[in-house]
């Protein structure tokens, strides 16, 4: 079947985006590589603000869906690692499925998602707060609770480690091969995804408090004052 205008449009917004950024890209350019005309853009989209968003919904939205069910399916887990295990596993997978299978994701679009966040624009970066943000939360309060004792400080900023990893691995899998001198496949995406959840794991987990040394500090505390 035929892509509509619609798609067609969506889809090349993407590839200019990822290699040139939104600032530098014109609707005139999308329109020309689109073989289409400007017209026709703001027509189905009305700015280019408006464009952008849409290329977020079509990809997150299922993307995110996913996400939101395979963490449901995690937080039924009894065990506390075994299901921070699940829960990382849950983010970052649905990340690694193809576009074209229709649950988001794909290389191209987390490249422009990476090349976005860089640029500072604040049309791009209200509309990945929209995107993101609520999804992103709730995972951090999902590891939260098989984290006992770990800051909100912490768990926030390994979350953006967590998905630096992912991004990079995404976008650039060459470089695992060329670093591991072809010992190593970057673009088997099963093993990138086990490498990503179980450094994840361990850089959670090392959050951790240990009641057992809470209770001894504060004795320590108790008698030295």
């Amino acid at each position: 079947m035929r892509p509509s205008i619609r798609d067609v449009l969506l889809r090349n917004a993407v590839t200019l985006f990822a290699a040139s950024g939104y600032n530098a890209v014109s609707l005139r350019e999308i329109a020309k590589a689109a073989g289409a005309n400007v017209g026709s853009l703001t027509y189905h989209f009305g700015s280019k603000a408006n464009l952008l968003r849409e290329i977020y919904q079509h990809h997150t939205e299922p993307m995110n869906a996913r996400r939101r069910e395979l963490l449901g399916e995690a937080q039924r887990i009894s065990h506390p690692d075994e299901r921070l295990m699940a829960i990382l596993r849950a983010y970052v997978l649905p990340a690694f499925i193809s576009s074209s299978e229709g649950d988001g994701g794909g290389a191209e679009f987390t490249r422009m998602r990476a090349v976005l966040s860089a640029e500072g624009n604040t049309d791009a970066r209200a509309i990945i707060a929209d995107a993101f943000d609520e999804t992103s939360r709730a995972f951090i309060d999902a590891v939260a609770e098989c984290v006992p004792g770990a800051s909100r400080e912490g768990l926030v900023w390994r979350s953006q480690f967590l998905l630096g990893a992912l991004y990079y691995a995404l976008i650039n899998p060459e470089r695992v091969t060329r670093l591991s001198q072809g010992e190593v496949d970057g673009n088997d995406r099963e093993a990138a995804v086990e490498q990503i959840v179980a450094a994840s794991y361990a850089s959670f987990r090392d959050l951790a408090v240990d009641p057992r040394e809470t209770a001894a500090e504060s004795i320590l505390q108790e008698q030295s004052a």
